[in-house]
């Protein structure tokens, strides 16, 4: 929840601008939801070779109905969205998304053409308690209870560890390949083919100078960028690190 509509247009600009060139790689942005319009129109107008996708950072499982305040998916594909961010750790921890509200707006997202980025990952107390693994195949379990494995294909896995994010902490590129191999695992009990077709990310404070340790890592697909993509010249140099690889 950063910036005015001024400030996000000129970041969608800028951003569009500086990854033009970057035509291995797919780079989505994710204004808040009273900026989408104009970040949609922003890209649509760009000069770029290179088209910048437009995404969300959430919406409600229901079509429609008396939810004061909320978006829906439907809402999102109509102003241009193509992608989605489900179950946030902050919109996990702060506004208690459970596994099966998240899993609800997996289905609701994928029933509308609009490709969610499913969060999952472990708090430090979690992660010392030695709950990491079960924590995350919950949070898949969920998911592929509701959709099954086979639909998993037009999902974005994203790990962030939650210890990680707005601390200044990153798990080392080790650390983040572990539990990366640790979900491909888990989906390649259902299917081998779907586990090695699906995109995974990174998210937990990924910056320029750690960015191209993480995405070597054979697992590690990409990175969902939080504080650094607020600086366009940041998320340009981040996106030029996942184009090296």
């Amino acid at each position: 929840m950063h910036g005015s509509l001024a400030d996000a247009s000129e970041l969608a600009s800028a951003v569009s601008a500086g990854v033009s060139t970057l035509s291995s790689i797919d780079v989505v942005v994710c204004p808040v939801s009273a900026h989408l319009n104009s970040v949609s129109n922003t890209l649509a107008n760009s000069s770029a070779s290179t088209s910048v996708k437009l995404g969300a950072q959430n919406a409600h499982s229901a079509d429609s109905g008396a939810f004061t305040g909320e978006i829906s998916m439907s809402m999102l594909k109509d102003l241009g969205c193509e992608f989605v961010i489900v179950g946030h750790s902050e919109r996990r921890q702060l506004f208690g998304e459970t596994d099966k509200m998240v899993a609800d707006k997996v289905a609701a997202a994928l029933q509308h053409g609009v490709t969610p980025i499913l969060c999952v990952g472990e708090t430090l107390e979690e992660r010392e308690a030695g709950q990491l693994e079960s924590v995350i195949h919950a949070q898949l379990g969920e998911v592929l209870a509701l959709i099954g494995i086979d639909s998993l294909t037009k999902v974005v896995v994203a790990y962030e560890p939650v210890w990680a994010i707005g601390t200044g902490k990153t798990a080392s590129p080790e650390q983040a390949q572990e539990v990366h191999a640790m979900i491909r695992a888990r989906l390649a009990k259902d299917s081998a083919d779907v586990a090695a077709a699906v995109q995974i990310l990174y998210g937990g404070s990924v910056k320029p100078d750690n960015a191209a340790d993480l995405f070597s890592q054979a697992d590690i697909d990409g990175g969902l960028i939080g504080g650094a993509a607020l600086d366009a010249d940041s998320f340009t140099a981040i996106c030029r690190a996942a184009a090296a690889v």
